[in-house]
């Protein structure tokens, strides 16, 4: 694509490691501390350090991929070029799940936060409304908000730095070690979905290499820091807010039983210092900070996958036109805010959340196979960045994802054949209209 056709080339290498880590960022405030009432501590940790490999392995194999063929379509073109037309197309859908459904879930919870400080104004409002904005700023040009995530996953970070600060001196080992296996090894398997929302949406680099000023040079700079960054903080989360007074207490609201929270740092930090201390209002507002960088940046990355599959023809092709005034896919970002907004009121936030890790399940499956079959069938294709160890990475990663949508499926039956039922139904749909052509 031409320049002038095409998306605006402004990235750097800060900005796609703001990019990564801000998609993620979300994952370390809210919602993985659900993961704990099924395994235990053990058991999360378990599930936890499994998952964390799995992401290490993917996002090195990756960003080979990535820096080979940099598009916005992300896994839809690397699968199209190993695999096929159609499983590029069920890849490209299974992408479009996963970043689709996700800021739903994302956009509550920043509604719930502004509920708390502004009663009179009800969640769903607050949610649609950061639908809109985001949805503006991202139409208005990327390097505006990839600057913008930059500043909001910088002061998330130093957030859950100055978090871990506070916490970690009133460390107990024994805050750990108490009931920290109540369920086995089935509990192990069902915390698996819990335990990749702590890294839910780092592939989304990839969908920005076509507006990156160096693609095959920086996009595996923002992978490597990136996945470095993240695997310092979940470690960083997991030990200080269980280590205070037990995963119980970060769990449920009564700190025993009954209904859960998705609220496990400010439960943990209230411990020490009350619920009327600064360090505890602080937190609660920077904490806002992690959600938005989150559903903007995941916001971004569902506009630039859309607009790909759209520029081809695979679906509607008015969803893959550029904005010719701010060379944004505006088509493609408003589509799916569409869709998310009718996601929200759905008010499924934790099934939403579970359909989107299926995406991001099969998308890890399919471009992983991707990576081997392009080595072996196309060993002169130029790689700016190759995978290291391998095949040993991919594999990894393939066997992790692999096990993990299995035990998914086992678990969360239902709504896997829900998400089965989406892909496959667009997918005829897809071939109905292609013949039709």
């Amino acid at each position: 694509m031409e320049q002038k056709d095409g998306l605006k080339k402004t990235l750097t290498p800060f900005m796609l490691w703001g990019l990564g880590v801000g998609y993620v960022i979300s994952g370390m405030y809210f919602g993985w501390n659900l993961g704990l009432e099924k395994g235990g501590t053990l058991g999360m940790a378990i599930a936890t350090v499994a998952i964390m490999v799995m992401y290490v392995t993917f996002s090195f194999s990756y960003a080979e991929l990535a820096c080979a063929i940099p598009k916005a379509g992300g896994v839809f073109d690397y699968a199209n070029t190993a695999l096929g037309k159609n499983i590029g197309f069920i890849a490209g859908i299974a992408q479009m799940v996963e970043f689709i459904f996700a800021p739903p879930a994302i956009a509550f919870a920043i509604g719930a936060y502004f509920n708390a400080f502004f009663p009179q104004v009800p969640i769903l409002t607050s949610a649609i409304a950061v639908y809109f904005i985001f949805t503006a700023l991202n139409v208005y040009g990327v390097k505006a908000a990839a600057s913008f995530e930059v500043i909001v996953t910088v002061l998330a970070v130093g957030e859950l730095l100055l978090f871990s600060g506070i916490t970690l001196p009133k460390f107990r080992t024994e805050s750990l070690i108490h009931n920290n296996f109540p369920n086995g090894w089935s509990g192990v398997f069902a915390a698996i979905p819990f335990a990749i929302w702590f890294f839910l949406g780092i592939e989304g680099v990839a969908n920005v290499a076509e507006e990156t000023k160096n693609p095959q040079r920086d996009i595996s700079k923002g992978f490597g820091w990136g996945i470095f960054t993240l695997v310092v903080l979940c470690v960083l989360v997991f030990i200080s807010t269980i280590g205070i007074g037990g995963w119980e207490a970060i769990v449920y609201k009564n700190g025993k039983s009954g209904e859960t929270s998705d609220s496990p740092l400010p439960l943990a930090l209230s411990m020490i210092t009350g619920d009327n201390h600064l360090m505890y209002h602080l937190l609660i507002t920077v904490g806002l900070f992690g959600l938005v960088a989150s559903f903007h940046g995941l916001v971004l990355a569902a506009g630039r996958s859309t607009y790909e599959m759209g520029r081809v023809k695979s679906i509607p092709a008015i969803l893959g036109k550029i904005s010719p005034k701010f060379q944004t896919p505006a088509n493609a970002l408003i589509g799916n805010m569409i869709i998310g907004i009718i996601a929200l009121l759905s008010g499924k936030t934790s099934e939403i959340i579970i359909i989107s890790v299926f995406g991001a399940l099969t998308l890890y499956i399919i471009s992983m196979v991707a990576v081997m079959v392009l080595r072996k069938n196309k060993p002169e294709m130029v790689r700016p960045f190759k995978t290291p160890v391998y095949p040993l990475f991919p594999i990894i990663a393939l066997i992790i994802s692999c096990v993990s949508f299995i035990a998914m499926l086992i678990y969360n039956l239902k709504l896997g054949l829900i998400y089965s039922g989406i892909v496959l139904g667009i997918f005829l749909l897809y071939k109905i209209f292609k013949k039709a052509d």
